[in-house]
């Protein structure tokens, strides 16, 4: 089940709001638990035992972990190891285990099975990060021992950010697990953040993943440097509105029930170098790789080639979290080079250029990124590439093309400013000279609602890319 179905909007989340609210302070998380394994299971029921499974281990290990934290130290650290890999090894096997048989057994004497009907449970990737990062915050000592095991549970499976994040730090949440606040002002913030996500999902996320699909195949048949341009920036806007409209939604759900989640995305495409870029984008995540691979490898602590190896492991580890393919792992190497020569040296020429010189370089660079992120077959994505050089193409601009980016013109500009601040500055702006605009919120989230559900009711076609990782 993903937010932007009618199953959830007319009848999981009122449900779901109806039982939470109707229970006593005490009993919510167990609703929140109990629901959230429904959500997670409707889709693959068996699936639920493996995450109840690896939330179990993790809970009875903090046991250990917190008694011999000060101690017995090495007790406490082979307990939370031990932990993290029976996490690690679970997400290996499902999500790792057909790729690193396929290619291993291309070499001598090397046969691995491989296993017919092994699926990729939805979401294992982000609540995996989670159970872990309960584990070593436990350990180091940056929140206290969860003995309940519902609110643990709750922290695990909360089906608002169970399948795409925000990427939950334990000690983020903690105290929220058993006294946070509902408000009515929050649950209206909720709303509106819901609906305003939902509205980037489906009208704008959806219509360029539209636009994409037919770019992108058109460029297969015929390609020409204007088409390749045009599939390269309508994935990109597309992926953006797609992830960051479903963390709006994950966001404002939250908020609906009392909690407070990070963000995780800030304006990313007016950054201006990729080191930048990867302050804004998937925030979460980089977060996550930073406090638990990057700094305890060392980080930038220890001269500048550890530093650079550092960079190079984690986004490696990056770009294979992501998927078990060869793309996602060149896709993790493409940017670890770009990030480990912005800090040797680019970060310093850039800050002498012109803005708009630095910004066109972040923008192209990011480009060709997802130009190899959203291609699995590398031939494809190294013939995409060229065609934005005009390497291998027929002309600048077929007639076909032409036509068709007239047509798709009004939603690029659309979505190209929506993916500014501008917006909002002209909002709070006029606000301020107009207090009584504010009002126009609600009926602006009854409109964006009511054609968001016209879409998905005619439609069949919303796809959202991040429940593949």
């Amino acid at each position: 089940m993903v937010f932007s179905s009618l199953v959830f909007l007319f009848a999981f989340l009122p449900l779901t709001l109806a039982l939470y609210f109707a229970a006593p302070r005490r009993g919510r998380n167990a609703v929140l638990f109990a629901l959230s394994l429904l959500f997670y299971g409707w889709g693959e029921p068996i699936y639920i035992l493996l995450m109840l499974f690896e939330m179990t281990v993790a809970y009875a290990l903090g046991f250990p972990i917190a008694k011999y934290r000060t101690q017995a130290p090495r007790r406490a650290r082979a307990a939370m190891l031990l932990s993290v890999c029976i996490s690690l090894s679970l997400l290996f096997f499902f999500k790792y285990y057909q790729f690193f048989a396929l290619n291993l057994s291309r070499l001598p004497y090397v046969a691995l099975p491989t296993i017919k009907g092994l699926v990729l449970p939805i979401g294992i990737s982000f609540y995996t990060f989670q159970i872990i990062s309960y584990s070593i915050d436990l350990y180091r000592g940056d929140c206290a021992l969860q003995r309940n095991y519902i609110a643990f549970g709750t922290y695990v499976a909360l089906f608002p950010q169970l399948i795409a994040g925000p990427i939950l730090r334990y000690h983020d949440v903690d105290v929220q697990l058993t006294q946070r606040t509902e408000t009515f002002e929050g649950f209206s913030h909720g709303v509106v953040r819901f609906v305003t996500g939902l509205g980037k999902k489906v009208l704008i996320g959806d219509t360029l993943a539209a636009g994409y699909v037919y770019f992108h195949a058109l460029a297969d048949i015929s390609p020409t440097v204007l088409g390749g341009w045009l599939a390269a920036v309508l994935y990109s806007l597309h992926l953006y509105y797609d992830f960051s409209g479903y963390s709006d939604m994950a966001i404002g759900l939250g908020r609906m029930f009392g909690f407070h989640f990070p963000e995780n995305f800030n304006y990313p495409y007016i950054s201006e170098s990729i080191t930048e870029f990867w302050r804004r984008w998937h925030v979460s995540l980089s977060t996550w790789f930073r406090e638990y691979i990057y700094i305890p490898l060392g980080g930038n602590r220890r001269g500048r080639l550890k530093q650079y190896r550092n960079l190079a492991i984690v986004w490696l580890l990056t770009g294979f979290w992501h998927g078990a393919n060869w793309n996602f792992l060149l896709w993790g190497a493409y940017f670890a080079v770009l990030l480990i020569l912005e800090k040797a040296f680019l970060l310093r020429f850039l800050a002498r250029t012109p803005r708009v010189f630095r910004h066109t370089y972040a923008v192209f660079l990011i480009l060709v990124g997802f130009v190899i992120f959203s291609n699995v077959d590398l031939a494809l994505a190294l013939r995409h590439i060229g065609s934005l050089v005009g390497v291998g193409v027929v002309g600048v601009a077929s007639a076909t093309v032409r036509y068709q980016t007239l047509r798709v013109l009004p939603l690029l500009l659309i979505a190209i400013i929506g993916a500014t601040p501008i917006p909002r500055t002209l909002w709070g702006r006029l606000c301020e000279k107009h207090p009584r605009l504010a009002a126009c919120a609600l009926p602006f989230c009854a409109a964006v609602m009511l054609f968001s559900v016209s879409y998905l009711v005619d439609s069949a076609f919303s796809p959202f890319e991040y429940t593949q990782f």
